[in-house]
C-alpha cells in the first residue's frame, strides 16, 4: 500500500489532485483509516490513475473521463486516443511555426521600409510551356491555406509521373485562379513525351505571358510577402498593374524540411496602367 504522498509521486500528480478524484469518487484510495483519516492506495489503482491523467490531456472534462472509465477503456484504444491528439498537437505547432514566419517575414519587410529594395525586378515575356499537373481547393490564397494544400500535391504530382512515363524537361510551375469556393491549386511540371496507361495526371499547355514582372524569392514560400510587396511597389513606382496572381517557378527546391536554400520566381502579368 502507498501513502497519499507517494502514490501522488509515482503517478505524476499532486496529493490535492487525488483528494479532488476521491471526493468526487472517479479513484477512492482503497483503504482510509478512519482513525487518522489518512488514504491508502494501492499498487494497481495506478494504471486507473494513468488512464485519468492521459484522458485529462486529451481534454475530456472529468465527468466525461468517468464515463470512459466506466466502459473500461482498454489500453489499445487509449493509445489510439493518444496518437490523435499527438497529431492534433503537430499540427497545431506547424499551423503555429507557419504563423511565426509569416510576422517574422512581415517584419523584415516593415523593417525595410524607406530603404534601398533588395530584390531586382526585370520586365520579360514568358513563353507558353507544356505540364502534367494536379489541382485541388485551397480556401484562400493565404500561404497558412496554400501551404498544405501544394506540399501533398506535389508529392502525388513526383509519384504521378514516376509511373507515367513522361520525361521532365524543366522545373515545376505553381499557379493559382479564383473559383466559387476558394482558390483552384494547380501544381504543375513541365514535361515531354506522352503518358504511358491510365494516370490521374492532367496534360496541358501553359499559356505565356506577354509581358510579366519577375523577381526572384529566396527561402521558404511562406515568406514571400517581403518579396510580393517590393514587386507590387515597383509596378506601382513603374506604372504598371497587375491584376491576376503570381505564378511561381521553383528554380531549385531541393526536398527536405529546411527551405531556406529555396529559390523561386515570382512571375506577374502587367499591363500599362
Amino acid at each position: 500500500m502507498f501513502s497519499i504522498g507517494d502514490f501522488a509521486r509515482l503517478g505524476l500528480v499532486s496529493v490535492r489532485m487525488l483528494r479532488h478524484y476521491d471526493g468526487i469518487g472517479l479513484l477512492p484510495p482503497a483503504r482510509v483509516d478512519h482513525a487518522t483519516g489518512y488514504r491508502w492506495y494501492a499498487a494497481d489503482q495506478l494504471p486507473r490513475l494513468n488512464r485519468i491523467v492521459a484522458l485529462r490531456k486529451l481534454g475530456f472534462t472529468l465527468h466525461q473521463v468517468a464515463e470512459m472509465l466506466d466502459e473500461a477503456v482498454t489500453a489499445e484504444q487509449l493509445h489510439g486516443m493518444l496518437r490523435l491528439r499527438r497529431a492534433e498537437l503537430a499540427a497545431q505547432v506547424a499551423a503555429d511555426n507557419a504563423r511565426l514566419a509569416q510576422v517574422q517575414a512581415r517584419l523584415r519587410s516593415i523593417e525595410r521600409e524607406g530603404k534601398m529594395p533588395s530584390v531586382d525586378v526585370v520586365l520579360k515575356k514568358v513563353p507558353p510551356v507544356r505540364v502534367a499537373e494536379l489541382t485541388a481547393l485551397a480556401a484562400s490564397y493565404e500561404p497558412e491555406d496554400i501551404g498544405p494544400v501544394i506540399q501533398p500535391l506535389y508529392a502525388r504530382v513526383e509519384a504521378a509521373l514516376a509511373r507515367s512515363g513522361l520525361g521532365t524537361w524543366g522545373p515545376g510551375i505553381a499557379y493559382y485562379e479564383d473559383v466559387p469556393d476558394g482558390v483552384l491549386v494547380h501544381a504543375a511540371v513541365q514535361v515531354s513525351g506522352e503518358i504511358e496507361g491510365d494516370s490521374e495526371l492532367e496534360v496541358t499547355s501553359l499559356p505565356g505571358l506577354p509581358e510579366a514582372a519577375t523577381a526572384v524569392h529566396h527561402g521558404p514560400m511562406s515568406e514571400c510577402g517581403t518579396t510580393m510587396n517590393e514587386l507590387a511597389q515597383w509596378l506601382s513606382d513603374n506604372g504598371y498593374r497587375g491584376g491576376q496572381y503570381a505564378r511561381e517557378v521553383y528554380l531549385h527546391c531541393p526536398p527536405g524540411v529546411d527551405q531556406q536554400g529555396w529559390v523561386t520566381e515570382l512571375q506577374i502579368p502587367v499591363a500599362r496602367d
